[in-house]
């Protein structure tokens, strides 16, 4: 048995977790380094520097995600570092998670690769948001999208079809969804630049910490 514990002890530090401390109550993300390393490593550098620390959820949707991690409580975007590559393709393709409740994923622009620091996390299964893999070879032999297939497609239209590209899973709530479902049911409207979507009472990220 006890030779046994060092491995069991190395899965679980594979997996690391945060802890976001917020205005409502504590949410923890274990997250997947395997599946999505350079997305993971990214937000872990935003923990560190304490960036998501006084950080609003400014974009919040009941039926659909909570979003956070860019603005401060006057609605100021906070300054990034440069985006992060897309990674959610390849990330399914490892058989990561997909856009399910509780899953976390990045958000972006129209330009897949745009991933700074803001993240949500889905209150439904969205699995409309989810990155579809592209098979090997150019041209591909075959593709499925959406029930359609698709014969000898050319591989470079693929890589520039925005909307395979999906959007980055790389954690997951494992604990604190109670929080989350209840900043998901906060009323909204207008707040700072924002004409819709905002918490009327200001949820805020009071701290974020990897967990030991």
């Amino acid at each position: 048995m006890a030779t046994l514990l060092p491995a069991a002890t190395h899965a679980q530090s594979a997996h690391p977790r945060v802890k976001l401390a917020t205005s409502m109550g504590d949410i923890v993300i274990e997250l997947y380094p395997d599946k999505a390393p350079k997305t993971v490593e990214n937000f872990l550098q935003y923990v560190r520097d304490r960036h998501y620390d006084g950080t609003v959820f400014h974009r919040v949707i009941s039926n659909f995600m909570v979003q956070g991690g860019g603005f401060d409580g006057s609605y100021r975007q906070k300054t990034t570092r440069p985006p992060v590559a897309h990674e959610g393709q390849a990330a399914i393709a490892l058989g990561g998670p997909r856009n399910t409740v509780g899953t976390v994923a990045m958000a972006r622009t129209n330009d897949p690769h745009s991933a700074s620091s803001q993240f949500f996390i889905n209150v439904k299964d969205n699995a409309f948001l989810d990155p579809t893999p592209i098979p090997p070879g150019d041209p591909v032999p075959q593709f499925e999208y959406k029930g359609k297939v698709y014969k000898d497609v050319p591989r470079a239209s693929l890589l520039n079809a925005g909307e395979l590209y999906g959007y980055t899973v790389f954690g997951k709530v494992v604990s604190g969804m109670d929080v989350v479902n209840k900043i998901k049911d906060t009323p909204t409207g207008a707040g700072g630049p924002f004409p819709t979507d905002v918490p009327k009472t200001p949820i805020t990220i009071l701290k974020a910490t990897l967990e030991k």
